[in-house]
């Protein structure tokens, strides 16, 4: 991988290119800052994401563990009240979850824990959600997890520009984050101009202007939620996009001023629809703008299933059809229906 050199320069950058950018420049300005996880060092991890970061901060900064992931997460732990900024890689998204102990048990309750004497300031990035044709274990979308966990801050770019501008403030940041990097994004690519900052943590981006309604998405549903508008378009819907960013912090004021202005929401998001993020989003959206809404808020996400094979991939995420038959549901105000979409729709 060809690293996009941060001059300020616009050049045509992908996700990956974007994240090991702000990597690098973090590793440069901060030497507490510290890369590692499995296959981080020589190789530049699975994706190549810290491609070149061991050439030029040595193995002592940037370096490869063993595969175990509750020992990467506990030493991170360690590194940090120790005054170090580790960044730690989980390989992918259900290889994390030997980690979750030490993420629900001490990372996320350390500041609660020491009556705010001690943060941690540490980032655990996980590649996750699908799109790649990847097996079990590779493709699950395990944001609900880390979101219902207080103490975690959960970020999910959607473009080039927040892939870096979301990791910088990440690693600034003063307590744990969560960083879900959207596999199918990786490749994904922008003309930008590093280093590049966006708003900030807490604050979602309208990414489509529309009046019809809102379709609330984050991370890898955001592309598709975008494809979804375009499409929408040509039936006479003017469809409003926002994207997240960040899922804690949620930005209410943001969702909410667009679905009070439309009248209608869809929330879009890959994970299985039962108890997830979705749902939460869709809750929140009900309770602050009921006198405003015109139909039920909606869902498409997963099936409620164990991530399927690859062949089938393309059934189970959320797509553009998908998205527009929950439209047409809005529309029928004289026909109750209870289905839900995605599991919901």
């Amino acid at each position: 991988m060809t690293t996009t050199a941060t001059t300020g320069t616009t050049s045509t950058t992908s996700m990956a290119q974007a994240l090991n950018a702000a990597l690098r420049d973090a590793m440069d300005g901060d030497d507490q800052v510290i890369v590692f996880g499995e296959d981080v060092g020589a190789l530049g991890g699975v994706f190549r994401v810290t491609d070149g970061l061991t050439d030029k901060f040595g193995d002592d900064r940037c370096f490869d563990t063993p595969l175990a992931e509750a020992g990467i997460v506990g030493f991170a732990v360690g590194m940090a009240m120790g005054g170090f900024r580790p960044v730690v890689e989980m390989q992918f998204d259900a290889f994390a979850y030997p980690a979750f102990e030490q993420i629900a048990s001490h990372v996320a309750k350390t500041r609660n824990r020491t009556r705010g004497q001690v943060g941690l300031p540490l980032v655990i990035r996980i590649p996750y959600a699908g799109g790649i044709g990847g097996v079990e274990h590779h493709c699950d979308s395990s944001e609900g997890y880390y979101a219902h966990t207080p103490g975690l801050k959960v970020v999910t770019p959607a473009t080039v520009a927040d892939a870096y501008s979301l990791l910088r403030e990440a690693i600034e940041d003063p307590d744990p984050v969560i960083f879900l990097e959207p596999k199918k994004l990786y490749w994904s690519k922008a003309d930008v101009a590093l280093p590049a900052r966006a708003e900030p943590f807490g604050r979602a981006a309208i990414r489509r202007s529309g009046a019809d309604a809102t379709l609330v998405a984050y991370g890898p549903s955001v592309p598709v939620a975008l494809e979804a508008a375009e499409a929408a378009a040509g039936e006479g819907w003017d469809l409003e996009v926002v994207d997240l960013r960040t899922i804690v912090p949620f930005d209410d004021a943001t969702v909410v001023a667009s679905v009070r202005r439309t009248g209608r929401c869809v929330v879009v998001s890959e994970a299985a629809g039962f108890a997830g993020v979705g749902a939460e989003v869709a809750a929140r959206v009900q309770e602050r703008c009921f006198h405003s809404l015109q139909a039920p808020v909606l869902r498409v996400t997963g099936f409620d299933i164990p991530y399927p094979p690859p062949m089938l991939e393309r059934h189970h995420l959320p797509n553009v059809d998908r998205i527009l038959d929950a439209l047409d549901r809005l529309q029928r105000d004289d026909e109750p229906d209870t289905r839900f979409l995605g599991g919901a729709a």
